[in-house]
């Protein structure tokens, strides 16, 4: 299992990304999940992958070696052949899928696993605005929309509710960056399949701003103070609640019988 989350904002595009792959509880290992597809003056994207590596390195492979061509290509399909980020999100849907579909039939009918996985694909060309997509392993895609400005993959439901409550489109891309590490911090208190070292890039509305990325692991001092001082202010708010009144009648009636 893994979790990864990709957020675009007024300020610029967040992905993050753990690392922990788990194939049984004596077999836990990390692998990178925040891959850099291409990085350039004009042009940078990012894929976070959730599911089986097998597919999504197999995908990965296609990408780099090229998809065959087609009636608009004269050659091999590459992702820097792409002239926008919708036509991206296109080619590496499609990589996606036919992976799945090798794999799936080179297992056979009969196999026990699960050859599911996902992406989350961002990134900016030229002058363009930052886009942001889940693909589906079907290789079918949705993009990012301001009304719900994040979008998740793998393990989800415990990050959640933090990005529910605490997202909006036009939050800085610095609080924006605390509160998705909350979310991390939420899901590893819950889930054991997702872990440290996280992945981070940050890239910038203003296509000057230098891209952000940065690696934190289990000793990162700002990581632990952030899990820590979160901690605490849960404990806090709940004790700043007031008790629920019926709880105070139960007691009463307790007393009159």
């Amino acid at each position: 299992m893994t979790y990864c989350l990709g957020m675009l904002l007024k300020d610029g595009l967040v992905m993050i990304a753990d690392t922990r792959t788990n194939a049984g509880v004596d077999n836990i290992s990390s692998y990178r999940k925040l891959h850099i597809l291409e990085q350039s003056s004009e042009r940078t994207i990012v894929a976070c992958t959730a599911g089986n590596l097998s597919v999504t390195q197999a995908a990965f492979a296609m990408l780099r070696e090229g998809l065959e061509e087609d009636e608009d290509s004269d050659g091999p399909r590459f992702v820097s052949d792409m002239p926008n980020m919708h036509r991206v999100a296109g080619l590496v849907g499609e990589a996606l899928q036919l992976a799945r579909e090798e794999i799936v039939e080179g297992a056979g009918e009969d196999t026990q696993y699960s050859f599911t996985a996902s992406m989350l694909l961002g990134g900016r060309i030229a002058d363009r605005p930052l886009r942001l997509f889940h693909i589906y392993k079907e290789g079918n895609f949705i993009s990012c929309q301001p009304d719900r400005p994040f979008m998740q993959i793998g393990e989800t439901k415990y990050g959640k509710p933090i990005l529910d409550r605490a997202l909006q489109y036009d939050t800085p891309l610095d609080d924006a960056v605390k509160t998705g590490l909350v979310s991390f911090d939420s899901t590893m208190r819950s889930n054991l399949s997702v872990g440290r070292p996280l992945d981070v890039m940050v890239m910038p509305t203003d296509p000057d701003a230098p891209v952000i990325t940065r690696r934190i692991d289990e000793t990162d001092e700002y990581f632990n103070m952030l899990s820590s001082k979160w901690a605490t202010a849960l404990a806090e708010a709940r004790a700043a609640i007031p008790m629920p009144p019926f709880m105070s009648e139960r007691e009463t009636v307790d007393a009159e019988s």
